[in-house]
């Protein structure tokens, strides 16, 4: 997690809550910080400079019942948009320049309470990103620490979202799945319900995956499985690029060994290759390859 993804969810954690919290609270919330204690400490004294710095109305105020007191913080809501926040003309036109450029589907209401506005501007458009209500809920539960539930391949889950990443067009999310007991990614786009907040998160906040990081076949939410395939000879190079490896390292006795949580990418890894790559096993994997490639025959 880098710094203004820290700051942002630091801000989002303090504004939602109803009473001040404690810097351990925060720590377990936010995540992004150092595990050290002093490194840690450290870290949030330069975070809650940064937030002031940036005019954001941070309250110290005491814990109730602590001896000896410990300090708690939060944002008031009625402090943090109280102000009327004014652009020069110039930082206004900038502004309806980024949002002509990036479209973010579902309205511009932020920009006009800023003093925006809807007249098409000049500029090239780049690309949009898709937000509705869905990815509102997911983001309220990740900023109050709640669980959300929702149907996702045909099944009931209860998660604690940790992180949402909008990459390579497709918003993701990250967290825990209270049902597997285990971190799992998500395609915001498939979930199949409604989403419903739920009870509050009870895990500790870990690092969550970063879509951004993962290739095809290990974007998915499926049961990860450690395929081994043998590639030949005059394929290594490729195989070994795509796989982010070292062909020097590529051992023609065992093969290679990489984690699958997609299977339908991962099919479509190998059928690149054709008959110069061999799944090895495990061996359900193996004849789930078979019956998918004779069906195509």
């Amino acid at each position: 997690m880098d710094k203004l993804e820290r700051l942002l969810n630091l801000t989002a954690a303090l504004l939602h809550t109803s009473r001040p919290l404690t810097a351990q609270e925060l720590r377990k919330r936010v995540g992004g910080y150092p595990e050290a204690k002093v490194a840690f400490r450290r870290t949030f004294e330069r975070d809650k400079d940064d937030l002031r710095s940036m005019g954001i109305p941070l309250r110290v105020e005491p814990i109730s019942g602590t001896d000896p007191p410990i300090d708690g913080y939060r944002i008031l809501r009625s402090e943090y948009t109280g102000h009327n926040l004014q652009f020069e003309p110039d930082e206004l036109t900038a502004l309806n320049m980024a949002t002509n450029a990036v479209r973010l589907d579902g309205g511009a209401t932020g920009l006009l309470k800023l003093g925006g506005s809807t007249t098409q501007l000049e500029a090239a458009e780049i690309g949009r990103v898709p937000f509705n209500e869905k990815l509102a809920l997911l983001i309220t539960a990740a900023a109050e620490g709640r669980a959300v539930g929702f149907t996702y391949a045909d099944l009931d889950r209860l998660v604690e979202p940790w992180r949402l990443s909008f990459v390579k067009g497709h918003w993701y999310l990250a967290g825990w799945d209270c049902v597997r007991h285990d971190q799992r990614l998500y395609r915001v786009d498939r979930i199949a319900s409604q989403v419903d907040l739920r009870q509050h998160a009870t895990q500790p906040r870990a690092t969550p995956t970063d879509p951004a990081n993962l290739r095809m076949w290990e974007l998915g939410d499926e049961e990860p499985q450690r395929v081994r395939v043998m590639v030949d000879a005059d394929h290594v190079a490729y195989f070994c690029y795509l796989m982010g490896e070292d062909p020097n390292h590529y051992d023609p006795a065992t093969g290679i060994t990489f984690e699958v949580r997609n299977v339908a990418a991962f099919r479509s890894l190998i059928l690149n290759f054709a008959e110069h790559v061999e799944v090895i096993e495990p061996a359900a994997v193996r004849a789930d390859m078979v019956r998918w490639l004779e069906a195509l025959t």
